[in-house]
C-alpha cells in the first residue's frame, strides 16, 4: 500500500475507534405486561454502543436484572418518571447488577429492591447519573444494604443521584479508585455516603441529611483491596444526621453513633474542608481508629494524615451518643467541640485541624479501648499533616461527556 494510503487508513481507523460503533442502536422498552422479560432480553441483546431506552411508567419486576455487555447506556425518562419497582422481587439479590465496563446508568429509579438497589462489580469507568434508589417503607433493618453500590472499579462517577432507606450505606464506593460523588442527596440511610478501602475520591456538593452518619471514610481489614486514602470531602451540606441506627447487628456501620456528620476511620490522607455541618448531635467530625480485633498483617488501624480544614459548623454535639455524655456536656458548656478525635496515634502524623475549630481528644489509651475509659480534653492540633495528591483526585474527566443531554 502507498505510504499516503497507509497513513489515511490508520487515521480513519483511529477516528472510528474514538467515535464508537457506526450503527449503535436504541432498544426501547416500555412499562406494562411482560416488562421483566422484555427488559432483561434488551439488556442481553444490547451490543457496545447501544442504548436501552426505558419509557416512562412503573416497571413491575419480580426478579433482579443484570447487564454484562460493555459500553451500554441504560436510560429512563427521569428519576421520577421511570421506576423499576422490585416490591414483588423473588430472592434477596440486587435490583440491577452490572459487571461490564464503560456503562452509563441514568434517569431512572429503583424502588424496594430486596437486596442492594444498583450494584456494579469490577465495572470500570461506570457512570451513575440522576439515578434514584428508594425503600418506600422508611428506615428498616430489612431494607437492602446499599443503594448505589460500585465496588472493585477504576473510574466511578456518581452525579445527581438520590438514595433513601439503605440499611448500610445509601451511596457506597468500595475497593475502588478514581472516584467522584457529587450533586447527590442521601437521606434516611444508616450511612449517607461511604468511601471504603478506596483511593483518589472526591466527595463534593452533596446534601446529606437524616442519616445515622453523614459521610464515612473507612479502611477495613481482611478485604482483597487495602490501603484506602487520598480522599477530599468538600463543599457538602451535612445537616441533621440524627436517625436511630437501623443496621443489622454485627455490621460495622451498626456501631456508628446517631448524630455523626463526618466520620474518618483508619484511613490515610483525608481532607474535609469548606463543608457546612449543623445539627449533628454526636459530632460534626469524628476521627477514630478501627476498634475491633483483627489478624490482617497488612492493616494499619490508625487514621493518618487527616486534615480538617475550615468548615462552617453550627448546633452540633448537643446530644452525643457516648458514655458519660452528661459529664462531658457539663464540662464543655452544653455542647461538645466540633471535632472529636479518639486520641490514638502521634498527633503530628494523625490529624491537623484548622484553628477556627475546637477539638476534643477522648484520650483513649490504646486501640480497641472503650469510650467509657475516655479522659476528654481540649487538644491543639494545628501542625500540618501530609498533603493530598490533588491531581489524582476524582473520576476521569472523560466520564463527564456521558452526562450530557
Amino acid at each position: 500500500m502507498h505510504k499516503h494510503l497507509k497513513l489515511f487508513a490508520s487515521t480513519a481507523a483511529a477516528a472510528l475507534t474514538v467515535a464508537g460503533p457506526l450503527h449503535a442502536a436504541t432498544l426501547k422498552v416500555e412499562a406494562g405486561e411482560g416488562a421483566q422479560q422484555r427488559l432483561q432480553e434488551a439488556l442481553i441483546a444490547a451490543v457496545p454502543g447501544d442504548t436501552v431506552q426505558l419509557g416512562a411508567g412503573r416497571f413491575l419486576l419480580n426478579d433482579g436484572l443484570s447487564l454484562d455487555v460493555n459500553g451500554v447506556t441504560v436510560r429512563g425518562a427521569g428519576m421520577e418518571r421511570t421506576v423499576l419497582d422490585f416490591a414483588a422481587q423473588a430472592g434477596a439479590g440486587e435490583g440491577l447488577l452490572v459487571t461490564s465496563d464503560d456503562v452509563t446508568l441514568r434517569d431512572f429509579a429503583v424502588e424496594d429492591a430486596k437486596g442492594d438497589g444498583v450494584k456494579s462489580k469490577g465495572a470500570d469507568r461506570i457512570v451513575y447519573y440522576r439515578v434514584r434508589v428508594t425503600w418506600t417503607g422508611g428506615s428498616k433493618e430489612s431494607n437492602g444494604a446499599y443503594g448505589i453500590y460500585p465496588v472493585e472499579s477504576t473510574g466511578v462517577l456518581i452525579d445527581g443521584c438520590a438514595v433513601q432507606g439503605a440499611s448500610d450505606a445509601g451511596i457506597y464506593v468500595g475497593q475502588s479508585k478514581d472516584i467522584t460523588v457529587r450533586n447527590s442527596v442521601a437521606q434516611g440511610n444508616v450511612a449517607g455516603i461511604e468511601i471504603e478501602n478506596s483511593r483518589n475520591a472526591l466527595v463534593a456538593e452533596n446534601f446529606v441529611t437524616r442519616n445515622t452518619g453523614g459521610i464515612l471514610v473507612f479502611d477495613l481489614p481482611n478485604l482483597p483491596i487495602m490501603g484506602g486514602g487520598n480522599v477530599l470531602i468538600e463543599n457538602n451540606l451535612i445537616v441533621g444526621n440524627d436517625t436511630v441506627n437501623f443496621a443489622p447487628k454485627g455490621n460495622i456501620v451498626a456501631a456508628v453513633r446517631r448524630g455523626t456528620g463526618i466520620m474518618i476511620m483508619a484511613n490515610d490522607g483525608v481532607t474535609a474542608e469548606h463543608n457546612q455541618l449543623a445539627d449533628n448531635p454526636t459530632a460534626q467530625v469524628l476521627v477514630v481508629a478501627y476498634p475491633r480485633p483483627y489478624t490482617d498483617p497488612r492493616y494499619n488501624p490508625l487514621p493518618r494524615n487527616v486534615r480538617i480544614g475550615a468548615n462552617t459548623v453550627a448546633r452540633g454535639g448537643t446530644d452525643p451518643q457516648l458514655p458519660g455524655k452528661e459529664q462531658m456536656l457539663a464540662a464543655f458548656g452544653g455542647a461538645l467541640p466540633p471535632v472529636l478525635w479518639d486520641g490514638l496515634g502521634v498527633p503530628a502524623k494523625t490529624i491537623s485541624v484548622d484553628p477556627s475549630l475546637r477539638v476534643m481528644s477522648l484520650g483513649l489509651a490504646k486501640v480497641g479501648a472503650q469510650a467509657d475509659t475516655a479522659q476528654p480534653r481540649i487538644a491543639r492540633l494545628t501542625r500540618p499533616t501530609g498533603a493530598l495528591a490533588r491531581a489524582s483526585l476524582g473520576a476521569p474527566a472523560a466520564l463527564d461527556a456521558r452526562i450530557l443531554p
